[in-house]
């Protein structure tokens, strides 16, 4: 016990003491703060609203101009109220053309001849824009629609805004979003993106520790001296405490930082995050990190040399990278069957469990669930690779395959 404290603390003190772990520490808090105060001194000067601000800094809003369009249809009698500085009608297409070429307008429609019958509309740019090319779409379809209601305004409205959906929620103890709020998905993707690198940051720390030790020799004389399992045991806990700070210094940093902004910057719905978001992420940090990092010094204890680590390493994250691929999904339809077997598979579950809560209020079942099988991982991981880590394989010099890796983890080996 005394010299597993030993590796813990040379690991411990060695880890946080290096100039990238501390700048990396103190950086994500310390940025957010300053854009924070920056903020709030263009929202006192400039008298803007702050959520407004962020969301235009994030996607930026498309600037309007003028269009034309030319109604071969002759369905179009007037053009609504407001939408003067945004259409401008013109005889010919050839008008249309001379009106782009001098710049006086951006883009034309041309409006089909049987537009009733097939509702075609040709829309002509000078410029190749397939994302953005369409930004003001609303407004020919405004034009449209209040030509084909005879310009009855009710009508016309009801057609643009056939309904008026308000959702009711029976389970209310969750965050109140706006739903239509960039912000709403802003917050799900930062959680989802820290977590991912706290993670695989202080698993990737415990590969490189085992491999350098092993490439310089030093392991050679700390086996003589210490076991195999005691060394493991040491350099896991040290690199999860030392990993463990980091989460909580970022989600307690970024919570503070949401808490003061409500207050200073008067923020939307859209940013709050409930404050037991901070003790579930601690625990999903401790059991994804015992998993991703029992592999790591598995691998640590096979490979000769960093350089060998890595083609391991990629097998290993790929896991982390799937739920960052499904990141709409978790965000958007978090209560899909794809968002619960993800957030539940126990090598996806820390990431995308926390993508969920962050988004929307899990049922307790589910989370507890997911815990329980990240837990079971860990332990089945751990149990493992503590049998890789002996004398032999860290002081042998041949790199396994991918095949015998995956039979390792697989227990068949």
């Amino acid at each position: 016990m005394k010299k597993t404290y030993l590796i813990f603390r040379n690991e411990f003190i060695s880890t946080i003491t290096r100039r990238s772990f501390l700048i990396t520490l103190f950086l994500f808090p310390i940025i957010g703060f300053v854009v924070m105060a920056v903020i709030s001194g263009v929202q006192k000067s400039t008298g803007s609203d702050a959520s407004s601000m962020i969301s235009d800094l994030l996607v930026p809003s498309a600037k309007e101009t003028l269009e034309g369009f030319v109604d071969q249809s002759g369905l179009v009698k007037t053009i609504p109220e407001g939408y003067q500085y945004r259409l401008e009608q013109f005889a010919s297409e050839k008008d249309a053309q001379e009106a782009l070429k001098s710049q006086k307008i951006s883009a034309y429609y041309i409006i089909d001849t049987n537009y009733l019958e097939n509702g075609n509309i040709v829309y002509v740019r000078p410029d190749f824009n397939p994302l953005g090319g369409s930004v003001q779409s609303s407004s020919i379809d405004a034009l449209m629609a209040y030509n084909l209601t005879g310009g009855n305004l009710d009508l016309y409205y009801r057609v643009q805004n056939p309904i008026n959906v308000q959702t009711q929620e029976i389970d209310s103890t969750g965050p109140v979003r706006d739903e239509n709020s960039m912000m709403t998905f802003f917050l799900p993707y930062v959680v989802t993106f820290l977590f991912y690198i706290v993670i695989f940051l202080s698993a990737s720390l415990l590969l490189n520790s085992i491999t350098g030790e092993k490439q310089n020799r030093t392991i050679e004389v700390l086996l003589t001296s210490v076991t195999p399992d005691e060394m493991l045991t040491g350099k896991i806990l040290a690199l999860g405490v030392a990993g463990l700070m980091q989460t909580i210094i970022w989600f307690g940093s970024g919570l503070l930082l949401l808490k003061i902004s409500n207050q200073t910057l008067a923020l939307s719905d859209a940013f709050v995050l409930p404050a037991s978001i901070l003790a579930w992420g601690i625990l999903f940090f401790l059991f994804g990190y015992a998993v991703y990092a029992s592999i790591m010094a598995g691998i640590g204890a096979m490979v000769p040399n960093v350089r060998e680590a890595s083609q391991f390493t990629i097998i290993v994250v790929l896991p982390l990278i799937i739920p960052l691929m499904f990141i709409s999904s978790l965000i958007q339809a978090p209560n899909s069957v794809v968002s619960i077997f993800l957030s539940l598979f126990p090598l996806t579950s820390p990431i995308a469990m926390m993508t969920r809560l962050s988004a929307t209020t899990v049922p307790v079942w589910q989370t507890l669930l997911a815990l329980a099988l990240v837990g079971l991982t860990a332990f089945y991981l751990i149990k493992v690779m503590a049998g890789l880590f002996r004398a032999q394989n860290l002081l042998a010099g041949k790199s396994p395959t991918v095949k015998e890796f995956l039979q390792i983890l697989a227990n068949k080996n």
